[in-house]
């Protein structure tokens, strides 16, 4: 990923950044002290995260957990749970998508607080399955549809399509979600015990995403799942908004 600046290992002392919005950072090893933190929130992954001496990273997921049971299904360990998972994901896409018709269309290009728009992320969902499950687990080497969009902040990659002037309808990437969600179905129809166990699969030449090397099996697998998972999650909490507008 590409940044604009490289603030490794500055020192902030005496500053105010109320109101400041960090977003596509790296913030590995901060060290707070002496804050005073009212009214943040924190969206992403959280390894260990240490408040006042407690590590409220294992709390947090158990809280989440907690409150949607299957989220913690996308975390298989066999052919059948990860069955089981996907099962899951096309169920909850199903309610998500009928909720975005009943919206007027130009909302569905339209981004919420400079988040995807929720074509935007059928969009890259498309280039997600693509990456992972076409190019990585099936070895097509360049499988990207040009109406996919790579992540938010990706540096410049060839063969990556990065068409964010694109304003496809959402029938057209439902259309395309439906061969790529059939695609991974049928992956997983046929996953084992040993192709899930198998060390790596090759990625092919040319360059493009992920990058010409090996990888686990089970982590291209995890990649879709929390891709969908999470992308879903944050296109209902975008509908919550655009649909409490008056109309």
């Amino acid at each position: 990923m590409d940044f604009n600046e490289d603030l490794r290992d500055s020192r902030f002392e005496r500053v105010d950044l109320s109101g400041a919005r960090f977003r596509e950072v790296i913030m590995n090893r901060v060290v707070l002290r002496g804050a005073y933190v009212a009214d943040v929130e924190i969206d992403g992954y959280i390894g260990k995260l240490v408040v006042n001496g407690v590590d409220v990273a294992p709390l947090v997921e158990a809280e989440l957990n907690r409150r949607d049971p299957e989220r913690a299904k996308m975390k298989p360990t066999d052919p059948a749970g990860y069955r089981e998972a996907w099962e899951i994901i096309e169920r909850l896409w199903a309610g998500t998508v009928d909720r975005a018709r009943g919206l007027d269309p130009r909302l569905l290009h339209e981004s919420v607080d400079g988040e995807f728009s929720f074509i935007e992320t059928l969009r890259h969902l498309v280039f997600a399955t693509d990456s992972w499950i076409r190019r990585a687990i099936l070895g097509e080497p360049a499988p990207w549809h040009p109406l996919g969009l790579g992540c938010d902040g990706m540096e410049d990659i060839p063969n990556i399509p990065k068409d964010y002037a694109a304003r496809p309808s959402l029938d057209e990437m439902l259309e395309l979600r439906r061969d790529r969600m059939a695609g991974m179905r049928e992956v997983l129809a046929n996953l084992t015990e040993e192709q899930l166990a198998s060390d790596t699969v090759a990625v092919l030449e040319p360059p493009g995403w992920p990058e010409s090397r090996s990888y686990p099996v089970a982590r291209c697998l995890r990649c879709i799942l929390n891709e969908e998972w999470e992308h879903r999650r944050f296109a209902e909490r975008d509908l919550d908004v655009l649909t409490a507008r008056p109309t």
